[in-house]
């Protein structure tokens, strides 16, 4: 039958001619085909079918394949490999679990059939399985609860390294139902007769306090920890500071449970020779929170923390610098401490023999030991010197150290290699050569010369950036050592063209200024400064305003001018507060007492101090217990920049200007400005007449006051300045006897209802005629019989009657409201009605 219906169909195609066969046939051909059976039947006939035909009809069959699930997926794949009951295909299939999810893909539906895989006695596959289960706890801690069963079973099995790594992946599982069965199988632990045991166990309860605190201290782990202390193994002693340290971080309160006296840190420092290099760092930050009892116990433990300076590892090395550091601030002797001194200098050198980010960690720390204990390295200065491989990094790090190092007895070799560094290629470090070159001069007093000579040679090159940068040290030399160099002034005035940075600038002005009696044409060089004033930076401002009121106090007759049209851009075209202010000042000085103005500008300035930049002793202290952390790369304590770090103390910086003047050589009289970003969004509009210096101090909405004399009682009492500056150009003697400040009224008084003085201001225009078609307003504020008044007058400049206009008073921040209507005005009339004006 078969036979005869496959010949039906092939004798159909070729009788048709079709390059198919039917699809009626289709199914027919293929199960024949499969038979053994009939294939040498099928042969002669088959052949006759073209492949191409074949293929036609197999495409033309219907879309059930689609549907055909024959391929199951890797999911199923790994399903069905994760239930064979051969171990090693088992094992193969845990495997391609754990590679898939490291590469990031979803295998959370393998979740049961690999934790079935758990009961195994094969150490690798249980490992496999305990780090899948570790990752996917938390999204099926439902299903992570079966597992619980096995890790009991797991903490009390004969292999130690079993127990281990089922207490160990019980605290990495921060499941809180998990937690509450792993007390007690992490108690037996912590009591296990293996040491690897306990270490985990360990470890285990700092991660069990992070995710239950009330837990570990109502199950007495913190007492359990504080026995493992005096374990006999060295690694179990090294583990349990690290969980106690971890549980202190968080919870200072448990220092309580934890009692480490006098024989607990022998024991300490017994297993110090012994335990890692991690374990060693964990005891040595451990001994660095302990206080000994008295200076021989200090010394007993310097002496044996010192042989870990020798150590390979750079962060046990710096480990032992700190406490070390710390000990030597409680001991007297002496000749202890410069033993310990001179031991401590050879480690901290052979640090930089390491990688480069190595070498910056470490000069950042060697950096604070050279601020507290200078006498450490003070014979190691050659290894400071910059290489010229060195990263730029460690390049200014090195610099700032071998500042902190130079002293007389090797200020010669220091001035050689910063001479040298002078003329490297990288601007940014030449820079700081440079400045460095003057810090030593402020440093080393009888270096200063030398130092000014070798800024003077640099200078000469004519390179931009490294005379700018020698003008701005010369101007701190000139505050340390006053009337001392001044003869290199006019070197310093050819440079002037070359000057296109702000505090190169500042620091020219400066000079200028501080000694315009000794450059001709000081009023000159200001003006030319002068005439880009808008364009300057803040910094160039402030010190230009300064420089000429001081060329003014020393040369009046010479530059009247130039002080007020510096006066006047500093008051009324300036948009700075700290500009306007400081001219506001120096206006008021000079309008009212000349001699007192000269006794504040000319004042004798305190000298600067040698070290600018140490960091403040409190806070150096707390960063010296940091050593090795990142506190000592930042130079800020962690409570600075980590989050929920409580600070160890609070710094009260207690000085005023004059004070920081005094320590800071980049910080003076002249140059203390606030910070730009906190000026006011929108400054106030400047009120006043063209032809007025000033308009008001706090730019409130009335013009500058006007002096009021007093009643005289006395014939022969000098009369008070009347004008501005007018008294102050005509022939004042600025050396002669000051003048009595004259009685005048402070704007501010408007507002001060108790005060009894009368005070009228000047009208000023608010609406000019050709504004408001021929009328005209003026407007001044005034005080009478206790009340607030406002001036206005109203003018009508046309030849008709006006009418159909408003008075509108708006909101201000003194809260002032009109009391009265305003009279109607005539044709070609003045009306100065008198306004009242209440609080609200």
């Amino acid at each position: 039958w078969y036979q005869r219906r496959v010949r039906e169909a092939v004798v159909s195609t070729q009788s048709t001619g079709s390059s198919g066969i039917n699809a009626e046939y289709g199914d027919l051909i293929v199960v024949t085909c499969r038979c053994a059976c009939v294939s040498a039947a099928l042969s002669p006939h088959l052949t006759m079918v073209s492949l191409g035909s074949i293929t036609t009809m197999r495409g033309k069959m219907s879309d059930s394949k689609y549907f055909n699930t024959q391929k199951k997926g890797e999911i199923y794949e790994l399903k069905a490999e994760l239930n064979s009951d051969k171990k090693e295909k088992k094992k193969e299939a845990v495997k391609k679990v754990i590679a898939s999810m490291t590469v990031g893909k979803d295998v959370s539906a393998l979740f049961t059939d690999v934790t079935m895989c758990m009961q195994t006695d094969n150490l690798e596959l249980k490992k496999l399985v305990y780090l899948y289960l570790i990752n996917y706890a938390k999204t099926q801690p439902d299903l992570a609860i079966l597992a619980v069963n096995t890790f009991v079973k797991d903490c009390e099995d004969p292999n130690p390294l079993i127990r281990a790594l089922a207490v160990r992946t019980m605290g990495c599982i921060r499941v809180e139902k998990i937690t509450e069965y792993l007390c007690e199988p992490l108690r037996k632990c912590l009591k296990d007769e293996d040491p690897y045991v306990r270490k985990t166990a360990a470890v285990c309860v700092a991660k069990l306090h992070d995710i239950s605190a009330a837990r570990v201290e109502d199950q007495g782990f913190l007492e359990t920890l504080g026995e493992l202390l005096c374990d006999s193994n060295p690694m179990v002693v090294a583990n349990a500071v690290a969980a106690i340290s971890e549980i202190l971080d968080t919870n200072p309160n448990a220092a309580k449970q934890v009692n480490i006296d006098t024989p607990t840190v022998n024991k300490l420092l017994t297993a110090l020779n012994e335990c890692t290099e991690w374990g060693q760092i964990f005891i040595l930050d451990s001994l660095n929170n302990y206080s000994p009892r008295d200076e021989k116990e200090c010394i007993s433990i310097c002496e044996r923390i010192t042989p870990r300076l020798a150590h390979a590892n750079a962060a046990v090395v710096l480990s032992a610098v700190k406490v070390l550091m710390k000990l030597m601030d409680q001991i007297t002797n002496t000749e202890f401490v410069q033993m310990l001194q001179k031991k401590l200098a050879p480690p901290l050198v052979t640090l930089l023999s390491a990688e480069a980010e190595i070498q910056y960690v470490a000069l950042r720390n060697i950096n604070l030991v050279v601020q507290k204990r200078p006498d450490i390295l003070k014979h190691e200065i050659k290894a400071f010197f910059v290489k010229y491989n060195d990263p730029i990094y460690v390049k200014l790090e090195k610099l700032d150290i071998m500042i902190r190092l130079a002293a007389q007895t090797n200020i010669a070799q220091v001035l050689a290699e910063l001479k040298e560094y002078a003329t490297e290629v990288d601007v940014d470090f030449v820079r700081k050569a440079v400045r460095a070159i003057g810090r030593c001069a402020i440093k080393v007093e009888p270096s200063a010369e030398k130092c000014v000579t070798t800024l003077l040679e640099l200078i000469q090159t004519k390179v931009n950036y490294v005379v700018q940068e020698a003008i701005v040290v010369i101007k701190d030399i000139f505050r340390k050592y006053p009337n001392k160099y001044e003869t290199i002034i006019s070197t310093l005035c050819e440079n002037l063209d070359s000057l296109d940075e702000p505090e190169a600038r500042a620091a020219m002005i400066w000079i200028v200024g501080e000694y315009a009696e000794r450059i001709d044409n000081a009023d000159e060089i200001l003006q030319s400064f002068l005439d880009g004033f808008h364009d300057e930076n803040t910094q160039v401002q402030l010190q230009l305003l300064t420089a000429i009121v001081k060329l003014f106090l020393k040369k009046p007759q010479e530059t009247q001018e130039l002080v007020q049209k510096v006066l006047s851009l500093a008051t009324q075209d300036s948009d700075n507060p700290d500009l306007r202010d400081r001219g506001y000042i120096y206006w008021r000085l000079l309008s009212t007492d000349p001699a007192a103005a000269k006794e504040v500008v000319l004042a004798e300035k305190p000298l600067i101090s040698e070290e600018t930049d140490l960091i403040e002793p409190t806070l150096l202290d707390e960063l010296i217990c940091h050593i090795s952390s990142l506190a000592s790369v930042y130079h800020k304590p962690p409570s600075a920049f980590v989050e929920g770090r409580v600070p160890v103390r609070k710094i009260q910086v207690n000085r005023n200007a004059d004070d920081a003047a005094e320590t800071d050589p980049h910080i003076e009289e002249d140059d203390r400005t606030y910070n730009e970003t906190e000026e006011a969004e929108a400054p106030p509009e400047e009120v006043g007449g063209g032809d007025l210096l000033i308009g008001d101090l706090l730019s409130l909405d009335y013009p500058a006051p006007t002096p009021v004399q007093q009643p005289v009682n006395n014939a022969n009492q000098q009369q008070p300045v009347a004008d501005l500056l007018g008294d102050i150009f005509g022939g004042m003697d600025l050396g002669g006897p000051a003048a009595p400040a004259p009685a005048t009224s402070s704007p501010m008084d408007l507002f001060s209802l108790s005060a009894p003085t009368t005070y009228v201001a000047p009208a000023q225009v608010i609406l000019p005629a050709a504004r408001a078609k021929g009328l005209e307003v003026s407007a001044s504020f005034a005080r009478r019989n206790k009340g607030i008044f406002m001036d206005l007058t109203f003018t009508n400049k046309t030849m008709m009657g006006m009418s159909g206009f408003a008075v509108q008073f708006n909101k201000n921040s003194f809260g002032l409201t009109p009391g009265a209507p305003f009279p109607s005005i005539v044709q070609s009339c003045r009306v100065s009605p008198l306004q009242p004006l209440s609080l609200s």
